[in-house]
């Protein structure tokens, strides 16, 4: 069971909605931004680049207009939060060895609602087993965002949110965080059915970060090449075959628009290939392990998937 430090807590019809970002990178500073935009009071937890941060603020180059970021706090560490936000927004990498629960534990209060904003499938399910008497909302960022370093974020193309209420539904919370995203000009559309807008948006991730990875190169590259064309096509079939397996069934165009879409997106380089530049953890499980687990669940055949996946695998295992 979950036991609740005694700290502050807040009435949201009184005061400014209270949102903490755990991970603020590319997508947590860009959205956290948004979310200060329309009025929240929003704090951030930066830990490499605190002290930048803490006295610069984000500087952030968007296509849809340069401007600053100065959150209301910054902090090194969740348990350094005086209050229970009325949101934990969480924009870390979904990686195994990553315990997202345990580091956002110390500021989730009893009405404190947890929005994951994160990639891949079957992400919420120890942060529901964990604080399963709080709200999770799941979001999915529809973004071409880069942190270029400390500080500084350049937010290239696109920037809607899909959320709703884990694991279907929604709220009044996941209406009044919406309501925020749209006040500031971020399109946040509500779904009531969360988990197939989490298969819908793995039709890209699935073929374009690991490719992206493996061929060193950006969308516009990748999208050169017919053959490198008909792979994302394939792969993209296999997430589609495996998603209707578990009952989420897409639309039948979805392929070809993702495809179209990306045709006509500016370059840009994949956040998996960023991390792999960077030497970072890159997100393998999350984005084709767990798909591939399902699909052997279910008897799906996935050979393309498996491919990349393992490809990947001995990439990683390589470089460390």
């Amino acid at each position: 069971m979950v036991k609740y430090m005694v700290k502050d807590t807040v009435n949201i019809t009184n005061n400014p909605v209270r949102i903490l970002v755990v991970g603020c990178g590319a997508v947590g500073g860009f959205y956290g931004s948004r979310l200060a935009k329309a009025g929240a009071e929003v704090t951030t937890v930066n830990r490499s680049d605190y002290d930048i941060v803490a006295k610069n603020g984000i500087k952030i180059d968007s296509i849809d207009g340069n401007y600053h970021f100065k959150p209301h706090g910054v902090i090194q560490e969740v348990a350094n939060y005086k209050y229970f936000p009325d949101y934990i927004l969480v924009a870390l990498k979904s990686l195994p060895q990553l315990d997202i629960a345990s580091i956002i534990a110390p500021a989730v209060g009893p009405n404190t609602t947890i929005f994951l904003l994160q990639n891949g499938i079957d992400i919420e399910k120890n942060i529901a087993v964990k604080f399963f008497n709080n709200e999770i909302i799941s979001g999915l960022a529809f973004i071409c965002v880069n942190r270029t370093k400390p500080g500084k974020i350049i937010h290239l193309c696109h920037g809607k949110l899909v959320v709703g209420t884990y694991p279907k539904g929604n709220s009044s919370a996941v209406l009044k965080l919406a309501e925020l995203f749209n006040k500031s000009n971020t399109p946040c559309r509500i779904s009531d059915s969360i988990i197939t807008e989490r298969w819908r948006k793995l039709i890209w991730n699935a073929p374009f970060n690991p490719i992206s990875v493996l061929t060193q190169t950006d969308t516009q590259q990748i999208m050169a090449q017919p053959g490198t064309v008909a792979l994302v096509r394939s792969i993209m079939e296999e997430v589609c075959a495996v998603a209707a397996s578990v009952g989420h069934i897409l639309p039948s165009d979805v392929i070809d628009k993702n495809i179209a879409d990306t045709e006509i997106m500016r370059p840009y380089k994949t956040s998996m290939l960023l991390d792999y530049e960077g030497n970072r953890p890159l997100e393998v499980e999350a984005i084709l392990g767990n798909i591939i687990k399902t699909a052997n669940k279910n008897g799906v055949l996935v050979p393309r998937l498996e491919t990349i996946y393992e490809m990947l695998k001995l990439l990683v295992r390589n470089r460390a």
